[in-house]
């Protein structure tokens, strides 16, 4: 890649990204004032980190950023693109953002939100399969895992928006990551797309730091947790190597919404019902402010988790001995700070309240 070249791709990328950002300042802004207009409020509550009553449904910005700038950059600037796999995310996308702002306005059964959840990720796996099953038809059987991990993306995203700027910041910090991967791998149109969505993200969190103005909502949440799948999915896809790497970046909140669901089923609880047990609520719970609680996974996330991905993107052999060591050390940091957050509270773990 020439000089030339080079700066004109980081040209175009700082173009998309800044057209995200305009997009989905505008979007938020807009959603809050519908919210205020129509009382969609969240209201504060036995399970909820919040005082005082804030509108929701804000992540409707960050989702127009993804579609209108993330996934038409990506078909602009991928012109050996197929169609489908940009098509299929968008659909996607849309479908899972608007079961969620249905969501946010009455809330929905479980059953059809799973259904729409389970349509959308079967359909970006399909897309992202296609090219490798085209060359060897028995490749389809990586639906059986894949559909599953992505719906768990979903899911976990939206239990993980707890707390003023959290999931937006997450959000933030993985898809630049992968954004920096997929154009340092020359992937620019998947790079886009990334990109778009962190500033995305960013235009959001403007909204959303501590104190926040406006919560994400459903549509903002799943939608948000369904591209950082599918982002990672489509960069493993054409680089197989990136998979340790796309699996270390979010490891902050995989850690954090596994061991919690695991722990919530081994107790027989409802794992599926609102709770404030993931190891964030507890940090609040015991008087942490959110903007600290955010700052202490942020911290996290640069000085373990992009180091660590980083080295596995770098050393691909050495992938798994990153990954391991990213892990590890989030369920020991998980299982400490649960204790001391249990401790300080007065309470054990077999008798922790929801």
């Amino acid at each position: 890649m020439g000089v030339a070249s080079g700066t004109a791709i980081i040209l175009a990328l700082a173009i998309i990204a800044a057209c995200a950002l305009l997009l989905s300042l505008a979007f938020t802004g807009a959603a809050l004032a519908y919210a205020r207009r129509r009382g969609l409020l969240d209201q504060p509550g036995k399970r909820r980190s919040h005082t005082q009553p804030t509108p929701r449904g804000g992540g409707i910005g960050i989702v127009a950023a993804i579609v209108l700038a993330g996934v038409s950059a990506w078909c602009v600037l991928d012109g050996a693109l197929p169609w489908v796999q940009p098509g299929a995310l968008a659909a996607a996308v849309l479908a899972v953002a608007l079961i969620g702002w249905r969501d946010d306005h009455t809330p929905l059964p479980v059953l059809p939100r799973l259904l729409v959840h389970v349509g959308a990720a079967l359909l970006v796996a399909a897309s992202a399969l296609a090219p490798l099953a085209e060359r060897d038809p028995k490749l389809w059987w990586i639906l059986v895992p894949l559909v599953p991990v992505l719906i768990g993306f979903i899911n976990a995203h939206n239990f993980m928006d707890g707390i003023d700027g959290i999931l937006a910041q997450q959000g933030l910090f993985v898809t630049l990551g992968y954004g920096v991967l997929s154009a340092w791998l020359g992937d620019v149109g998947l790079g886009s797309l990334a990109f778009a969505t962190a500033a995305g993200c960013l235009g959001f969190l403007c909204f959303n730091w501590p104190p926040a103005k406006i919560f994400m909502g459903d549509v903002g949440s799943g939608a948000l947790g369904l591209v950082i799948g599918a982002v990672a999915a489509f960069l493993v896809q054409r680089h197989p190597a990136m998979f340790w790497a796309c699996a270390i970046l979010p490891s902050a909140f995989l850690v954090d919404s596994g061991l919690t669901l695991v722990r919530r089923m081994l107790a027989g609880q409802r794992w599926y019902a609102p709770h404030r047990q993931h190891l964030y609520q507890w940090l609040v719970r015991v008087n942490w402010s959110h903007a600290r609680t955010d700052v202490a996974y942020m911290i996290w996330n640069l000085a373990i988790a992009a180091p660590l991905a980083w080295a596995a993107a770098r050393w691909p052999a050495r992938g798994l001995w990153c990954l391991v060591v990213a892990y590890a050390a989030g369920i020991l940091v998980w299982y400490v700070g649960k204790h001391a957050c249990l401790a300080a509270a007065g309470r054990s773990l077999p008798h922790e309240s929801a």
